[in-house]
């Protein structure tokens, strides 16, 4: 869990607002993609794969966060 300590907040942040909402026309392709798997038609490769791509920033983020509360305690 070093590696995420090593990680500055900013970094994690920025790349959840970038990566993690690209492209953000329409609509955010995360929330596209979280539509479909509660829909249950997330079930192409590429679509699975796209989705894990979109929400690795946002889990990096999570952990950086949850990594930081718990270290204060």
């Amino acid at each position: 869990m070093q590696f995420l300590d090593r990680i500055p907040l900013t970094l994690a942040l920025l790349g959840a607002l970038t990566m993690g909402l690209a492209p953000f026309v329409p609509e955010p392709h995360i929330w596209e993609k979280l539509k479909m798997l509660a829909a249950g038609s997330l079930t192409r490769p590429m679509d699975i794969f796209d989705f894990a791509f979109h929400a690795l920033p946002w889990l990096l983020l999570v952990a950086k966060l949850a990594r930081m509360g718990l270290s204060r305690s």
